[in-house]
């Protein structure tokens, strides 16, 4: 038995504009993934009266 055919796709100009600057220009390369900027944890929950108290 053969494979079955798969469904065409319809047609997308953006796909196309695409695929011919691909041939005019040229594969754009990769871009690199920057420093990850790591943020600072905030509090979940407003302290308590105790725990304020007795920080001081």
């Amino acid at each position: 038995m053969a494979p079955k055919k798969g469904k065409k796709k319809p047609f997308r100009a953006v796909t196309a504009v695409k695929a011919l600057s691909r041939k005019v220009i040229g594969v754009v390369p990769t871009t690199r993934a920057g420093p990850v900027k790591k943020k600072e944890k905030t509090a979940k929950h407003r302290p308590t009266l105790g725990k304020m108290l007795s920080e001081e």
